[in-house]
């Protein structure tokens, strides 16, 4: 099944999806695919913001996009790794049947499926900026991210 279809369904029944990611064994290249092509899909949802701020106040917009390019291309992928393992070593400690790799596929997988919603967040940042409708989108992004999250760990803690 193509990522695209998987993102869709996602939104339908995220524990099936996930169960179908982990149930084709353990692929390191799939997990670091979906957090690179993740923190991209966070990258380039912050361009409008950041296109939106460099006009308004005058900052040179390349070092803004150079600075998020560096913090979402090669520090992000780094803290959560961490944090992958960190969700590893609490799931061993309460005796968890979970994988480092289904931990990492959880957290990995939910930031690439809220990749939608993160677009449509910086959309609203970019052309309508701060008010409701930007902390609205914001709210759903982190509604939709713990939702994926949480039922990747599940499926993740049966075994995977």
């Amino acid at each position: 099944m193509s990522a695209t279809l998987r993102i869709a369904g996602m939104y339908r029944r995220p524990r099936t999806i996930v169960r179908s990611i982990l149930d084709e064994g353990t692929r390191e290249d799939r997990a670091l695919i979906f957090l690179v092509l993740g923190c991209l899909m966070v990258f380039v949802a912050q361009t409008p913001r950041l296109a939106r701020q460099a006009f308004l106040t005058g900052e040179d917009l390349s070092m803004l996009l150079g600075a998020t390019l560096m913090a979402w291309i090669f520090i992000a992928p780094l803290l959560l790794y961490l944090v992958a393992m960190l969700i590893f070593g609490i799931a061993k400690v309460l005796r968890s049947k979970m994988t480092a790799y289904g931990a990492r596929v959880a957290l990995f997988w939910a930031l690439l499926a809220c990749a939608p919603v993160m677009l449509l967040w910086g959309l609203t940042a970019g052309f309508i900026g701060p008010g409701p409708e930007m902390t609205g989108t914001g709210i759903l992004w982190v509604v939709f991210f713990l939702w994926f999250f949480v039922s990747g760990l599940i499926e993740a803690a049966k075994g995977g």
